[in-house]
C-alpha cells in the first residue's frame, strides 16, 4: 500500500488542479493555452529529473532519495498555494515536478528489489490498479475542494498528502538496496550508468514503445480541461465523466495483467495488448464519426486504457530486468521518454488536437499505432539479436 501511495503522487499532482484551471486563469488573466503550461512544465521537470533519481538511488539507497524528494515536493506545493501570479505558480509547479519523481520512480524499483518473476509482475499490476484510481479521484477531489475554498486549497491538500507520504517512508518502508550493492557516488560513475543504459538499443526501443502507447491514453488526460469544459460543455464538478471510464479501463486492464502473469509469456501478452490498443483507437475514431457525444465518446478511451494497462507492467519489468545492476538508472530512463512526450502532449500537442472529439480520437489512434509498430520492431530486433 505504501508503494502504491507513492506511485500515485505523480498523477494525483497533475489531475487534482484541473478543475481549478478556469478560476486560476480568470484570476491571473491566462487563457487555456497558457494554463496548459501548469501541467506541461510540471511534467517536463519531472521528466528531466527522472534521469537522476534512479541512479542516485543506486548509489545512496532507495529511502534517502525518496525522503529528500518528498521534502522538496511538500515545500514546492506550499509555494504553489501561496503563488501571487501565474509566473510564480509556473516556477513552483516546475519545482513540484523536479521533486515528485523521486518517490514515484524509485517506488517501482523497490518492487523489483523485493520481488521477481511472475510475483513481480503481479505486484506491479496490483500497484497499477491502485495507481489507476488516482486520476479518477484527483479531479473529483479537486472539484469538491473548490466547494470549500479557492484554488490554493488544492495545493495545501497536496502538501498534506506529501507529508503523510514522507512519514510513511520514514517509519514504515524498509531499505531494499543495501550498501554492499550500491554503485559509487561519483559524478563519473552516475553519468556512466546513465549512458550505459540510455544508449542501449533495447532501452531506446522500450522507452519509445511506452511513450507512444501511453500517449494514446494520456492525450485525454493532458487535454482534460479543454475536453470537459470546451468540447463536452460541462463544468468543474463534471471531470469524473471523462476520468471514471478511463480509470475503470485501467483497473480492469491492470487486474487482467496480474491474472495472466503466470499463464501467458510477457512478449505475447504485450503483443495482444498493443494490438487491442490499436483496435480500440480505430474503433474510437469510427464512433466519433458516428456520434461524437457522451456517453459514446468515452467507450474508445476506456477500451484503449484497458489495453495499455495490460501491457504497461510487463514493459516496465522488461526495462528493469534488462539492466539488473542499474535498475535505478533503467527506471529513470524508462520514464524519461514517456514523461518528456507527455509534457509535449500537455503543452503543445493537446491544444492543437482538441478542435473536436474526432481530432482527439485521431491523435490517440495515431499514438497507439506508433506504439504497436515500435513494439513489433523491438520484437524483431530481439529475435535477430
Amino acid at each position: 500500500m505504501i508503494l502504491a501511495g507513492l506511485s500515485m503522487l505523480g498523477p494525483f499532482t497533475i489531475d487534482t488542479v484541473f478543475p481549478a484551471f478556469e478560476r486560476i486563469g480568470e484570476q491571473f488573466g491566462a487563457d487555456s493555452t497558457a494554463m496548459q503550461q501548469v501541467t506541461s512544465l510540471y511534467m517536463l521537470a519531472f521528466a528531466v529529473m527522472s534521469v537522476f533519481h534512479g541512479p542516485l538511488s543506486d548509489a545512496l539507497g532507495r529511502k534517502p532519495v525518496m525522503i529528500a524528494g518528498l521534502i522538496g515536493y511538500v515545500a514546492a506545493s506550499i509555494g504553489c498555494a501561496l503563488a501571487p501570479n501565474l509566473a510564480v505558480l509556473l516556477v513552483m509547479r516546475t519545482l513540484q515536478g523536479t521533486f515528485a519523481g523521486a518517490a514515484t520512480i524509485v517506488s517501482r524499483v523497490v518492487v523489483r528489489d523485493m520481488f521477481s518473476g511472475p510475483q513481480a509482475h503481479k505486484m506491479m499490476s496490483r500497484i497499477m490498479m491502485i495507481f489507476s484510481v488516482a486520476p479518477a479521484i484527483a479531479p473529483v477531489a479537486g472539484g469538491w475542494l473548490l466547494k470549500i475554498g479557492e484554488w490554493p486549497v488544492i495545493f495545501w491538500s497536496i502538501a498534506v498528502y506529501g507529508i503523510l507520504a514522507l512519514l510513511a517512508v520514514l517509519l514504515l518502508l524498509p531499505e531494499t538496496h543495501p550498501p554492499g550493492a550500491r554503485s559509487p557516488l561519483r559524478v563519473g560513475a552516475v553519468v556512466r550508468s546513465i549512458l550505459e543504459v540510455g544508449r542501449h538499443p533495447d532501452m531506446i526501443r522500450l522507452a519509445l514503445v511506452t511513450a507512444f502507447a501511453m500517449g494514446g491514453q494520456f492525450v485525454y488526460i493532458a487535454a482534460a480541461p479543454i475536453i470537459v469544459v470546451d468540447l463536452f460543455g460541462l463544468g468543474e464538478q463534471d471531470f469524473w465523466k471523462l476520468f471514471v471510464p478511463i480509470i475503470v479501463g485501467m483497473l480492469v486492464g491492470a487486474w487482467l495483467s496480474g491474472r495472466l502473469a503466470d499463464k501467458v509469456s510477457r512478449s505475447r501478452l504485450v503483443d495482444a495488448a498493443l494490438a487491442c490498443a490499436l483496435g480500440a483507437g480505430l474503433l474510437n475514431v469510427v464512433l466519433m464519426l458516428i456520434h461524437p457525444y457522451l456517453p459514446l465518446a468515452m467507450v474508445g478511451p476506456a477500451l484503449l486504457s484497458c489495453a495499455i494497462a495490460v501491457a504497461f507492467p510487463v514493459i516496465q519489468l522488461e526495462i528493469l530486468d534488462t539492466f539488473p545492476h542499474h535498475r535505478g538508472a533503467a527506471a529513470s530512463l524508462g520514464t524519461l521518454a514517456s514523461l518528456g512526450f507527455n509534457a509535449l502532449l500537455a503543452g503543445v500537442i493537446a491544444p492543437l488536437v482538441t478542435a473536436s472529439l474526432l481530432t482527439v480520437a485521431l491523435a490517440a489512434a495515431g499514438f497507439a499505432l506508433l506504439g504497436f509498430l515500435l513494439w513489433v520492431g523491438h520484437r524483431r530486433a530481439v529475435r535477430v539479436g
